[in-house]
């Protein structure tokens, strides 16, 4: 498994809360939920590490 690294994160209360209760029904705890909802967002976006840009759409900047 990778590396963790600690990090401070500055969220609004009522974003915090919302991932919460989404982690609640997950059965995960909200950083777990946060870290989950990162790696999705990257991965879709192709740009989790060794992803070659599949699904980045508009890849030509």
């Amino acid at each position: 498994m990778s590396e963790k690294k600690a990090y401070p994160l500055r969220i609004n209360a009522e974003i915090l809360a919302a991932v919460q209760r989404w982690a609640d029904d997950d059965l995960r705890s909200a950083n777990a939920q946060i870290e989950y909802l990162l790696r999705e967002a990257l991965r879709q976006a192709g740009r989790l590490p060794g992803d070659s840009g599949k699904a980045r759409g508009n890849s030509a900047r």
